[in-house]
Order: C-alpha cells, then structure tokens, then sequence
C-alpha cells in the first residue's frame, strides 16, 4: 500500500510529492499534462503586492519556507531553477513615488521595500521618476524545475510516475484507503489546478480560473538585468531574451492565446520600451485563482481519504511548498487547515 496517489504534476502536485520525500512516504503521481498554467507561468516570486503595496497574509513565512525547499530540490537533482533576482517598480510620477516612500515606512512592509529611489540607466527602457526596489525577490525557471523533477520521480521506482488520463469513475474511496486501477493508497491528493472543474468531489468549489497570455521577446538593445514591473513586466530569462506579461481574462476559459492578448501585451510593451524586439513566442494557461485569492486546501467534507491542494493562483512558485507542508501535517494530524485557507470557508452543494 502507498501512502498517497497525487494527481497532477504541475507546481501544486511536485510539491506535495516533495513533502511525501520529506517526511519518507511513498507514493504514485499521476499526471495528464492537460493543464499547462505552471509550465507557462512567469515564476516570478515577490513578496509584496505592488498594485495596492500590500503583502499577503503570512508572504514572510511562505518566503521563508520557499527558499530552501528549492535549495534542496535544485542539490538533490543537480539543476538550477531558482535565480534571485531584484524586482525593480517603475515610477511614473512624483506621485508613485511619494506612495512608495509612504509604504516602505509601513512596519510590515519595511523589510521588503528599499527606502531609496533608484536612478539605474537601462538602454531602451526611459525611467526619468527612477524605480522601487523590492527586497527578497527572483524567479523560479517553471519548466526547468518540472521538466527535471518529472525525469526524477520517473527514476525513483517503477509506475511512481505515470503520464496518463486519470478517471474518476475508476476511484474507489473506502473508510480506511482508496483503490485506483490496481494502486492502494492511504489517501489521495488532487492537486488538477483549473482541471478541478471536472472533478466530482471538488467541483462545487468556487475555483475561478484566470487566463494569462505571455510573450517570450528577443531585444538586443534591451541591457536589463532586473525584472520591471509597471503596467506590465519585464523579466530577462537569457542573454537578449525576456518574458513579457501578463493579462488577466476572467471569461476566456481556453489556454489559447489569442490576438488580443498578444495585442495588449505589445502595446503595453511599447509604451514601457523604446528599442527594436522581436516576439519569439506567444503562451497562455490558465491560473487556478479563487475570488477571495486565497488558496483551497484540505480534506473533502464527506470523504477523509479524498484531499486538495489547489488555488494557488499567481503566487504558485510561492505558496506551493508552504501548503502542501500545511496540507500534509492535517492529514497527518487529523485536524483542519486553517479556515483562511480550508475547504470549511466553502459549502458543499
């Protein structure tokens, strides 16, 4: 019998199939690459809400918790896929960067915004009110870091990973364990992202995908080596090569990307740099937000063995650890995560 059989294998499962390592369980990943919204993401990590300069609840703990958790992944599997790296807020008044000033005084913000205005130079990006910088920040190579753990846990025993449809009516959930084509495990974890749609024991939660488009550029006149934020942002990934996003689609329910996200994005563009770029490529996926932005994990109402780990919206690369960590220590326990983030928030229908 294993311990747990997780589906899906985007941030939110890896996570939780890292947390089973941790604490030397085993368990079955099965995964469908249906849903794409981890491999496309940005990965960008930072702490703080720059649009209402607020951090989220707990932001310093899940930080904290991230950084080694990737550390080891990155010693164990011999690969580089965390980069630190400043995030710089573009100013674009007196006005912005008075606000700034205001909420860097803010004793919860403090140890995360530098107090100075910073006058940098960067060819094709016109900054004259300078730039915020925000402290502990960087971003996460997403296809980097499944591609390689996927390798992995298709090396660490046989059928501990499987890429195949899963199927619901093929579940057997019992008092004491649950039965999948042939596999016992104590519990099962659903970590499907926007896939939670089709999900019979989960789909009455209020999970309201977001789409995101984003545009992969190469821009030799571009010499940045932080990650703008402004109307959009800007991250360099390689030499002369940068991400550039992201819009936000409450209706749109497809991970296509369209021509109107790629046109909002280049005019967006435009307006922040004034150097030649050529688009490479052109991505979207599908975040898996909840309106309240907080995260949905625990145990189902009626089934202790059935368990999700989902929500994480655009803070994946962030929260991702820190609550499957939470996640794994309640079904350990027996108690309820923490209602701020539980399934207990939502009725079930």
């Amino acid at each position: 019998m294993k311990d747990f059989i997780i589906i899906g294998a985007g941030l939110a499962g890896i996570s939780f199939a890292e947390t089973a390592i941790l604490n030397d369980k085993s368990f079955v990943v099965i995964n469908d690459n249906s849903q794409n919204s981890s491999r496309v993401a940005a990965g960008l990590y930072n702490p703080v809400v720059l649009k209402r300069f607020s951090l989220p609840q707990d932001a310093a703990i899940h930080l904290d918790y991230m950084v080694p958790f990737y550390k080891r992944i990155e010693e164990r599997l011999s690969v580089k896929f965390d980069f630190q790296l400043p995030v710089y807020r573009k100013f674009a008044s007196v006005e912005e960067q008075n606000n700034w000033f205001q909420a860097a005084d803010k004793p919860a913000l403090e140890p995360f915004l530098f107090p100075e205005i910073i006058h940098s130079e960067y060819n094709g990006l016109p900054a004259p009110f300078g730039y915020g910088k925000v402290l502990h920040t960087g971003y996460v190579d997403t296809q980097v870091l499944l591609d390689s753990y996927h390798s992995y846990l298709k090396g660490l025993e046989q059928d501990c990973f499987l890429e195949t449809a899963f199927s619901y009516d093929e579940l057997f959930v019992h008092e004491d364990y649950v039965s999948y084509k042939g596999i016992v495990a104590r519990d099962i974890i659903f970590a499907e992202g926007f896939g939670i749609h089709a999900n019979p024991f989960f789909k009455y939660l209020p999970l309201d995908g977001t789409k995101g488009e984003l545009l992969l550029i190469k821009a030799p006149g571009l010499n940045l080596d932080v990650a703008v934020n402004a109307s959009i942002f800007i991250l360099p990934v390689k030499k002369d090569i940068f991400k550039v996003g992201a819009t936000y689609e409450w209706y749109d329910k497809t991970a296509v990307p369209t021509e109107a996200g790629k046109q909002e994005l280049v005019e967006k563009l435009n307006e922040l740099i004034n150097c030649d770029y050529e688009i490479l490529e052109h991505l979207a996926g599908i975040r898996p937000t909840v309106k309240d932005r907080k995260p949905l994990i625990g145990t189902h109402p009626l089934h202790k063995r059935v368990h999700l780990l989902n929500g994480l919206g655009t803070r994946g690369v962030m929260l991702g650890p820190s609550m499957a960590k939470e996640l794994y220590e309640s079904i350990s326990s027996g108690e309820p995560v923490r209602r701020e983030v539980g399934l207990q928030r939502f009725k079930a229908s």
